[in-house]
C-alpha cells in the first residue's frame, strides 16, 4: 500500500528522491532559472547588448543596486551572477538581519578569498531597510574587494540607500514583466518542473491569472500552485478553470480588461465623475481600476491632463497637485500609491471647474490650420542684428512695464488679422478675477 507522500508523487507524475525533496520547495523556486539565457523579460539589462550579460562575459561584476517591483527577477538576476562567475553566494534579507549577520557573511568571505581564492556575492533583499550604520558596515568590504554587493530594493534607492554605499554601486532598473513574458514563465514551469510536468496541466483562463499577476512571475506561479493543490486527486489531464483560481486565491476576477471595452468605459466614467465634481464616485471607478491591474501611472497622467483640460486657470493650483501625484506615484507604487491618487482625485473632484484653455487653444488651432497667411507686425519681431532694426524690425514696441498698470493696448495679432477671444473666463474660482481684469483691459472682446 502506498504512503500519502508516494500517492501524491504519482498524481503529479514524477518518482524518486528529488521528486520528494521538490515536494516541500515553492514551484517558483523549483523552476527559478539558473542561466542568463533562462530568463524572460529585462532586456535592456540581459539581451546581447546588456550590461549583465557583457559583466558575466568578461568575468567580472560590479557592486550593483537592483531597483524593481515584486517577481520582476532581482533574486534570480543576482543568483545568476554568482554561479555563472562561480562566486560563492550568500543572501541576506534586511528585514531579519543586522550587523552581527553582516559582519559573519564578511568573515566567511576573506576566509573563502584566502582559503578556495574564490570571491563572495552577498545578496541583500529590501536593501533600503537597512539603517545607516547597518549600510556602513560594507563600505569598507566593497572598496576592498572583499565581496561583490548586489541589493534588491522596491523603493527609490536615491531616497533610500545612503550617499556613501550609493556611490560605489551602479544601480538598474528592473521592469514589470509583461503579460507574454509571464506567460512564458507559467509554460516553462508547466513542462519542465519535476512535479507539474506529467499533469497535462491546462489553465483554461489564462487571461485572469495573468492579470491577477500583474506582471509579478512569483505571484502567478503562487497562484498556479495553490490552485493545483485544489484539484482533485487523480485527475490527469488536470484542468484549472476561473472558478478555481478564484477559489484558490480568494479574488473575484475583476470585470475590467486594461486592453478591452470595459477599459475605456471606466476611464470615460472617472473622468466624468470629476469633471462633475462628484469625488466619490470618481474614487469608485478609480477603485475598479486599481483593483483591474490598471497601470497607476496611467490614472495619474489622466489627471494631469484633466487638470489643465477641465479645471485649468479656475484653479492654477490643480495642476502642480497632479503632477506632483504623479511624481509620488512614480517613487512609491502600489499599493501606498493608491493614496496619492486618493488625495489628487478628490482634490481635482472637488475644484471650480473651467475648459476656457482647452477650448481655447483648439479654436487658435483651427485658424493656425486655416491655411490662411498670417504675418508678424514689425514692432513684434527681435531685431538682433542691425540690419534687421534698420529695415524696422522692432521699431514702434510699446514697452507695458512702462506704461500705467503695466498695460497699454497694443494689436498683437497678425496684420489685418481682427483679435478674436479665443480665451473665455469663466465666473468660477480664481478664473472669476481673470475675467474682470481681462474684460477691462480689452474691452468689448469678450462681450460676444
Amino acid at each position: 500500500m502506498k504512503s500519502g507522500a508516494e500517492s501524491q508523487a504519482d498524481l503529479f507524475g514524477g518518482t524518486g528522491r528529488q521528486l520528494a525533496s521538490d515536494r516541500f520547495q515553492p514551484l517558483a523556486e523549483r523552476v527559478r532559472p539558473r542561466r542568463i539565457d533562462e530568463l524572460f523579460g529585462q532586456e535592456h539589462l540581459v539581451g546581447a547588448e546588456g550590461p549583465i550579460r557583457r559583466y558575466i562575459e568578461q568575468d567580472r561584476i560590479p557592486s550593483m543596486i537592483f531597483w524593481g517591483p515584486p517577481g520582476s527577477g532581482k533574486t534570480t538576476l543576482a543568483e545568476i551572477c554568482a554561479g555563472s562567475l562561480n562566486y560563492r553566494f550568500e543572501q541576506l534579507s534586511a528585514t531579519d538581519s543586522g550587523v552581527k549577520d553582516v559582519r559573519r557573511v564578511l568573515d566567511t568571505a576573506e576566509k573563502t578569498r584566502r582559503i578556495e581564492g574564490r570571491q563572495t556575492l552577498l545578496f541583500i533583499d529590501e536593501i533600503h531597510r537597512f539603517n545607516k550604520a547597518q549600510q556602513d558596515t560594507l563600505l569598507h568590504a566593497i572598496e576592498d574587494g572583499l565581496i561583490v554587493l548586489i541589493g534588491a530594493t522596491t523603493e527609490n534607492p536615491s531616497f533610500e540607500v545612503n550617499r556613501a554605499l550609493l556611490s560605489r554601486m551602479q544601480v538598474y532598473i528592473l521592469q514589470p514583466l509583461g503579460d507574454q513574458e509571464v506567460r512564458n514563465v507559467i509554460d516553462r514551469a508547466i513542462e519542465s518542473d519535476s512535479i507539474f510536468s506529467g499533469t497535462g496541466l491546462v489553465v483554461e483562463d489564462m487571461a485572469f491569472l495573468l492579470q491577477y499577476a500583474g506582471g509579478d512571475a512569483r505571484k502567478a506561479l503562487n497562484a498556479l500552485e495553490a490552485a493545483m493543490s485544489l484539484l482533485p486527486t487523480g485527475r490527469n489531464p488536470a484542468h484549472i478553470d476561473r472558478s478555481m483560481l478564484e477559489k484558490a486565491l480568494q479574488h473575484r476576477a475583476p470585470e475590467y480588461d486594461k486592453g478591452g471595452e470595459s477599459h475605456y468605459d471606466t476611464v470615460s466614467a472617472f473622468i466624468k465623475s470629476m469633471r462633475g465634481s462628484d469625488p466619490d464616485a470618481a474614487l469608485f471607478w478609480m477603485a475598479k481600476m486599481i483593483d483591474g491591474g490598471e497601470d497607476p501611472k496611467f490614472i495619474a497622467r489622466r489627471m494631469v491632463i484633466f487638470a489643465s483640460e477641465d479645471i485649468g486657470n479656475a484653479d492654477p493650483y490643480a495642476l502642480t497637485l497632479a503632477i506632483s501625484v504623479f511624481h509620488a506615484v512614480e517613487m512609491i507604487g502600489l499599493p501606498e500609491a493608491r493614496i496619492n491618487l486618493a488625495q489628487g482625485v478628490t482634490y481635482l473632484a472637488g475644484c471650480p471647474k473651467s475648459n476656457a484653455s482647452y477650448q481655447g487653444i483648439n479654436e487658435a488651432l483651427a485658424d493656425v490650420k486655416s491655411g490662411s497667411s498670417f504675418s508678424i507686425p514689425l514692432y513684434l519681431r527681435n531685431a538682433p542684428t542691425n540690419f534687421m532694426k534698420e529695415i524696422g524690425y522692432g521699431q514702434g514696441y510699446r514697452y507695458p512695464h512702462s506704461y500705467p498698470g503695466n498695460f497699454v493696448e497694443e494689436h498683437y495679432f497678425p496684420e489685418k488679422m481682427e483679435p478674436r477671444a479665443y480665451y473665455r473666463p469663466g465666473t468660477e474660482g480664481r478664473e472669476k478675477f481673470i475675467k474682470e481684469r481681462l474684460d477691462a483691459l480689452w474691452k468689448g472682446r469678450y462681450e460676444s
